[in-house]
């Protein structure tokens, strides 16, 4: 009985077409890539890992795990104000593999990967014991000395968030607690944790304008707490200052109780920045240009942490900021 095909079967037949756009790739036919950086860029590179069980269930389907994880590592070249170039892939797939799985997971990283002009650089695929295990090294390049840093908020700087908060994190409600909300608010609330937007063109424009930036992969208060933590200054939030969307709010007014879940649940992929008052106006006009909210929730001062402040300006008290693989 044939056992199928090996390791270099596969990668010939599922990702080496998806160098096609990558010569310096040579079809994942060498031990290394040549990723050329023009002139003038600095080179920026992130990794980020997806696991099967924690990240995503095999039953979500190959082609959305494969747009996503994409989708997270494009998500924090964005809030590097980084132009996409390429990316490296790690396979970790069990025994027997699983073929067709693998067949619809190239055909999602394909369609992404038109989408967005991010080719394949090479990787390379192991067997797995017991999951799937999935990383990329995506790399992007910005203007030499302009990405944006987590580190640099000001006192006095104005804190922004891009697009809405929590609908992924209500996702999650139904797939983890069997949450019901209404069918169309649960199609959006689906689509937000599975194809997150990469707010590219966002954190390009940001650049000389933010100070400071990040994606809200892990929850906003969290992720708040490492733009605090990494400029040692406090951020103070206004929760209803926070967007939502209009399937958010109605689940909020059903049940304010999913505050909390909305500003730590995480799986966002929007860019949470600090840039100083005067810029409001070129924010302002970045927002219509790319027809995006982007709306101001708080601002920073001295002190440490995150601050979150109720309607009534009292502070929050939250059971946890956010989520965290060994917390």
């Amino acid at each position: 009985m044939s056992s199928g095909p090996d390791e270099f079967t596969l990668i010939a037949r599922y990702l080496a077409p998806l160098t096609a756009s990558a010569p310096g790739a040579f079809g994942l036919k060498d031990d290394a890539a040549v990723l050329s950086v023009p002139t003038g860029q600095d080179l920026v590179v992130t990794t980020d890992a997806m696991i099967e069980g924690i990240h995503f269930l095999k039953s979500d389907g190959a082609p959305s795990v494969a747009r996503k994880l994409l989708r997270v590592n494009l998500s924090d070249l964005a809030a590097k104000g980084a132009v996409p170039l390429g990316y490296q892939l790690v396979l970790g797939l069990p025994a027997p593999l699983d073929e067709g799985w693998l067949s619809d997971f190239s055909a999602g990283l394909a369609q992404d990967q038109k989408t967005f002009g991010f080719p394949l650089y090479g990787g390379d695929t192991v067997q797995n014991p017991d999951r799937i295990m999935l990383a990329v090294t995506a790399f992007g390049c910005v203007s030499t000395g302009t990405m944006l840093p987590r580190s640099g908020a000001r006192i006095g700087d104005h804190i922004y968030v891009s697009g809405s908060i929590g609908d992924a994190a209500l996702a999650l409600e139904t797939k983890l607690h069997h949450r019901l909300f209404p069918s169309a608010s649960m199609m959006m609330f689906d689509s937000r944790l599975h194809l997150p937007i990469p707010r590219l063109a966002l954190g390009q424009g940001l650049r000389g304008i933010a100070n400071a930036a990040l994606d809200v992969s892990d929850g906003l208060i969290q992720d708040a707490g490492h733009l605090a933590d990494t400029a040692g200054v406090r951020i103070v939030l206004q929760a209803d200052a926070v967007p939502l969307s209009l399937a958010a709010k109605g689940a909020l007014a059903d049940d304010p109780g999913l505050m909390e879940t909305i500003l730590t649940g995480g799986d966002d992929y929007e860019i949470l920045f600090a840039a100083p008052p005067e810029a409001a106006g070129a924010i302002a006009q970045l927002a219509r240009k790319l027809q995006l909210a982007v709306t101001r929730i708080g601002h920073v001062e001295a002190g440490d942490g995150v601050l979150v402040s109720g309607r009534d300006g009292q502070p929050l008290t939250l059971a946890k900021g956010g989520f965290q693989h060994f917390g």
